[in-house]
């Protein structure tokens, strides 16, 4: 069998070495447009901040180990111009020569990848604007952060990337200003996580501006400022992160279907053309929980998908079972993760979602190190099936996330997760893990026994007409009445049974076991409000 597969970043070149492991007898060919194949994308900006030092540590392979490793035979820089499906046949161009060639093939697979999508601005050609997509973006941003010439940067794009690139400026002793259209940084956050993050970084030196469009971006021959519809702001340098495009212009016309330039697979990766498929950043796979299409440019993703296909190719009957939106980024003095849907999208597919915020012990409280977690979990209340969890802070949020995406690929329920017998020692967790405490709580909260308002609620003006109750460790709410919670053994004075009473405590726990108190006394109209004041800005 002959297979001709486009493209050798993630994707390309796993389906080509899975191909040649399961059938040493196939004729396996990649054609890639640049000089580099499997380069670490995702550790690009670790380059520019010398975390990783050596430039040759991006390359996974070069195109020689490759071939030799696997049987494949890599042709770069060479450009596939021409699918012709009909004849299945290929027309490709050498960049070096201009030379026109013909590839013929059995299978196809197109995995060309995407390229960052340049802002229809003026400025963006002036030196020192940078994107970050191969090894040689990171290579030329990282040779001007060390000349010493710049001191201020901007970086347009509040994504995963970007945010990445502005710490590793950071690090280098550059101020950056992140800069985005949308209302949030963090696509794929609920609001008041996001601000929550955003007002994290702005402590760690990251102001974050969002809700602003980049109209230009001036300088004599050099980048000087950034303009905006509602500011300018003074660059050195500026790193373009607003999004990718994926590589098809190329296919136009030949039948394949298509979401705005991604391509469309089934579960096994195949297209609508017969013996073609395609993977990466370029083509769509499907979203785990609710079955619609959903594009995942991840290095992740290519490579699970990419393995199926391979075997697929081969005879197989296999189904990518598809993506959570699943996410983690390092960020300066915290990380963030992220999987399954957001409050808004699980309202949009038609579950009934319950949420609940929580800020928890990463791991013991005594052990040197221990921070907290804020966790957001969300989950369907008639059928009680996980849905989606966000976690913020300085500990290893990528667990929390994983045990949440094993929790939500079984279709697991809060029940079958809540006695799960999870790793414990005071070094990396706590006795209940934090997963599994937010996951009580959200119990708690489904079950009546918690109630509260969300941080969302409480910023949307819910908790107007009630009285707030400060139970914080030591009084913290000026103007609020402080309520010990030890001390509590029947009626407050000061509190009226029937009044409407917001108790707030530092994090949430303190403020529901006085709900729990009050309740017994006969004080009906309480409300806690999740994450306490280590989460909300609370008011009197």
């Amino acid at each position: 069998m002959k297979v001709l597969v486009l493209g050798g970043v993630a994707a390309g070149t796993k389906i080509a070495a899975k191909l040649m492991r399961e059938d040493r007898s196939s004729e396996v060919i990649v054609l890639n447009k640049g000089k580099n194949i499997s380069y670490a994308g995702c550790g690009l900006p670790y380059y520019v901040g010398h975390v990783i030092e050596d430039k040759e540590q991006l390359i996974v392979n070069t195109p020689e180990k490759y071939s030799k490793l696997t049987g494949v035979t890599v042709l770069t820089e060479t450009e596939a111009v021409k699918v012709n499906p009909k004849e299945k046949q290929v027309e490709a161009v050498d960049l070096k020569s201009q030379e026109k060639k013909i590839f013929d093939y059995d299978k196809l697979v197109i995995s060309v990848g995407a390229s960052p999508i340049k802002p229809p601005i003026e400025g963006c050609d002036l030196e020192n604007v940078f994107f970050v997509r191969t090894p040689e973006d990171a290579i030329a941003l990282r040779e001007a952060v060390d000349s010493g010439n710049v001191k201020k940067a901007v970086v347009v794009g509040a994504g995963y990337i970007g945010l990445e690139i502005a710490e590793n400026l950071k690090l280098q002793g550059i101020r950056p200003f992140v800069l985005d259209m949308a209302p949030h940084a963090l696509p794929g956050f609920d609001p008041e996580m996001a601000e929550y993050a955003e007002v994290k970084l702005q402590e760690s030196g990251i102001p974050v501006v969002t809700g602003v469009a980049v109209t230009g971006i001036v300088g004599d021959g050099k980048v000087e400022k950034v303009i905006t519809d509602k500011r300018a702001y003074k660059a050195d340098l500026v790193v373009l992160s607003a999004g990718i495009r994926p590589n098809t212009a190329f296919l136009d016309g030949i039948g394949l279907d298509m979401v705005k330039g991604t391509i469309l697979t089934d579960e096994k990766g195949e297209t609508n053309l017969p013996d073609i498929y395609a993977a990466g950043d370029c083509a769509m796979v499907q979203n785990a929980l609710t079955k619609k299409p959903a594009w995942s440019p991840m290095g992740s993703t290519a490579n699970i998908s990419g393995r199926i296909i391979a075997q697929n190719m081969l005879g197989a009957d296999l189904n990518y079972r598809g993506v959570l939106g699943t996410a983690v980024c390092k960020l300066p003095g915290f990380s963030v993760g992220r999987t399954g849907l957001t409050w808004e999208q699980a309202t949009a597919e038609g579950f009934e979602p319950v949420s609940v915020i929580t800020v928890v012990d990463d791991k013991a409280h005594y052990y040197p190190g221990a921070g907290t977690f804020v966790i957001k979990m969300i989950a369907d209340k008639q059928s009680l099936r996980l849905l989606g969890v966000q976690v913020i802070g300085a500990g290893a949020v990528d667990k929390v996330v994983d045990i949440a995406v094993t929790g939500i690929m079984l279709k697991g329920t809060l029940t079958d997760l809540a006695d799960m017998d999870l790793a414990y020692a005071p070094p990396f967790s706590t006795a209940i893990h934090p997963f599994v405490h937010t996951l009580n709580v959200l119990m708690n909260k489904i079950d009546g026994k918690f109630e509260t308002f969300t941080p969302a609620e409480y910023a949307a003006g819910a908790a107007k007409g009630y009285k707030v109750v400060d139970a914080c460790l030591t009084p913290s709410i000026a103007g609020a009445p402080y309520v010990e919670l030890t001390t509590v053994e029947g009626p407050v004075e000061g509190l009226k049974k029937e009044e409407k009473i917001l108790i707030v405590c530092n994090k949430g726990k303190r403020a529901y076991l006085l709900q729990n108190r009050l309740k017994f006394y006969g004080y009906q109209n309480t409300k806690v409000l999740e994450g306490g004041i280590t989460f909300n800005d609370v008011n009197v």
